[in-house]
């Protein structure tokens, strides 16, 4: 590589509707009522289970949330409906997950000072696309006005830092100039509100990042990309089974195995280290020491996974301004939690700083950057 690589802009936008704990546990909480009243004989027979009830008080000790951004909170919290209400478009119409793409790509642009006429690649990389093809980021490329390419790519949780690696080499091996990496994560859709262990974990968001090569940087605060680091390791614990094959097997495409659920404790029991072992070894690559990193910006999915995580690496607790959580407002979402961390908490670090961002989920998958403030 002949020149260094940086990111140069970040963008976070989210829907203006959200959905506190309180208010989530009282739909959830009668719905239960119904579903028990409706199943009593079952249920003293034996024959069904009792669904258990829940609270926020448990929700934000187990996860650290206390609320979450939603694109279409009418119908969420409908007990005789359980999802949201989402009106569909017409083929020739901007598809809504384009639109939230396309919000957060402005965002980042304007963070960069650039257009994007100076863009020459689109990647939209996140948990779930709405459909198969044509791609979302060849449809977000075409809304603003982009020259060049783009595609879409699936990484569940991990999706944003291994768009941002994907960038990376493309713009190490010269295939482009500037590259615009989209999050746009509309996961509302794939949530089981009648859960009670993943009911609450996810809200919708979209995050944009802009890298390109150090020469052409004009952005405010610009981070040299030192380096990036993936792992992967299969694992059925977190899975969403939804797909085109659901037609073919004559079962039902929305039944619970086909929406977000996970093993919660083994996730927990076997992410944590290999996330605190991926990122040691990342940042030994560069003779850092972990009391070296200035910030650490983690995925966001569960509080006590970034506490643990952080006292494996530093032997201590992190403090908020060491390793921002989001997660009290934004919830888990998916492969942007990171980036919004980076995003909201940056702007105050200073030339020669280091940072680290590191996304994990689902795969499992560990995508990690180490970046140098310029």
């Amino acid at each position: 590589m002949s020149q260094q690589v940086v990111i140069s802009g970040v963008g976070v936008w989210h829907p203006k509707e959200s959905i506190t704990n309180e208010e989530l546990v009282e739909s959830y909480n009668a719905y239960v009522d119904a579903f028990n009243h409706k199943h009593a004989d079952e249920i003293a027979a034996g024959d069904v289970t009792a669904m258990p009830y829940s609270s926020a008080e448990f929700i934000e000790k187990a996860s650290g949330i206390k609320r979450r951004y939603i694109y279409q909170k009418d119908g969420a919290l409908d007990i005789n409906r359980m999802k949201p209400k989402i009106a569909p478009r017409a083929d020739e119409e901007l598809s809504h997950q384009a639109e939230i793409a396309v919000e957060a790509a402005k965002l980042a642009l304007d963070a960069a000072n650039v257009s994007a006429q100076d863009v020459d690649a689109v990647i939209v990389s996140c948990a779930y696309t709405q459909r198969a093809y044509p791609a979302i980021a060849i449809e977000v490329q075409e809304a603003l006005g982009i020259e060049g390419f783009g595609f879409d790519m699936l990484v569940a949780c991990s999706a944003a830092t291994f768009g941002m690696h994907r960038a990376y080499e493309m713009l190490c091996a010269g295939n482009a100039k500037r590259v615009l990496v989209i999050n746009p994560e509309l996961v509302s859709p794939q949530i089981n509100y009648t859960d009670r262990d993943s009911h609450f974990i996810f809200g919708d968001v979209a995050t944009a990042t802009v890298l390109e090569l150090a020469d052409t940087a004009k952005g405010e605060h610009v981070y040299d990309v030192l380096s990036t680091k993936a792992l992967t390791k299969f694992s059925s614990n977190i899975r969403s089974n939804f797909g085109y094959m659901t037609r073919a097997e004559d079962v039902d495409p929305y039944g619970p195995d086909k929406l977000f659920h996970q093993a919660g404790r083994k996730v927990f029991k076997e992410v944590c280290p290999l996330a605190a072992e991926h990122i040691e070894t990342h940042l030994a690559s560069h003779d850092i020491a972990p009391e070296g990193v200035r910030r650490w910006w983690l995925h966001q999915a569960n509080i006590n996974m970034n506490t643990l995580i952080c006292k494996r690496l530093l032997g201590r607790e992190a403090s908020q301004e060491e390793a921002p959580i989001v997660l009290d407002e934004y919830a888990n979402t998916a492969s942007a939690g990171s980036v919004i961390a980076f995003g909201l908490n940056h702007k105050d670090l200073v030339s020669g700083d280091v940072g680290v961002l590191c996304s994990f989920g689902a795969g499992y998958s560990i995508g990690s950057l180490v970046i140098k403030k310029r």
